[in-house]
């Protein structure tokens, strides 16, 4: 596994957000020594999803509002219907986003987060993968669509479902231990 032991990993996610897609990809970095922060609208606990059924909740550390990119390599977007359904309403979610994807720096989604690529205007001319109900949204955005557990294109990393974590979490390290293994 590469080493990821001093990357710091912003994770973006509100309300309605598909529990393993956050929790997963979250433990396996802080497992293997990255620094992790989940930013929000706000910073009361948010409802994570098992489907259609409420699961956990989690604080989120920072606000939207409070995050400097500078701060962080890489960016984790999990799905979930309603998360990033709202995210991609809030202009501040979408300017982070662009950021991470202008800097050349890995922007990971899963599941029904690429809307929130779509909505940054991140995906053009990129290979991409999503939950299929929103493969339309990322054809008509630009982006050459493709069923694969994952897929990376430059520094963007995109799955289709929960079952996809492990090729999803694998893809985001290797790209992570590379970024921080590079020179500044």
């Amino acid at each position: 596994m590469p080493d990821v032991t001093n990357a710091r990993v912003l994770i973006l996610a509100t309300d309605g957000f598909e529990q393993s897609e956050l929790f997963q990809p979250r433990a396996a970095l802080m497992d293997a020594g990255a620094s992790v922060t989940l930013a929000s609208i706000a910073t009361d606990p948010i409802q994570g999803m098992v489907h259609d059924e409420k699961g956990e909740t989690i604080t989120p550390d920072i606000t939207l509002d409070e995050v400097e990119i500078a701060d962080y390599d890489a960016l984790v977007l999990p799905g979930g219907v309603a998360n990033p359904d709202a995210l991609r309403l809030e202009p501040t979610a979408t300017a982070i986003i662009r950021a991470f994807a202008e800097a050349g720096k890995p922007v990971a989604a899963i599941c029904h987060a690429p809307w929130l690529l779509i909505e940054a205007d991140v995906v053009r001319g990129k290979r991409a993968t999503s939950w299929p109900s929103l493969r339309t949204d990322l054809r008509n955005a630009g982006a050459e669509v493709v069923d694969e557990e994952v897929v990376v294109d430059g520094r963007l990393i995109t799955s289709r479902k929960p079952d996809d974590i492990p090729a999803f979490n694998d893809a985001l390290m290797t790209m992570l231990g590379e970024r921080i293994s590079q020179p500044a």
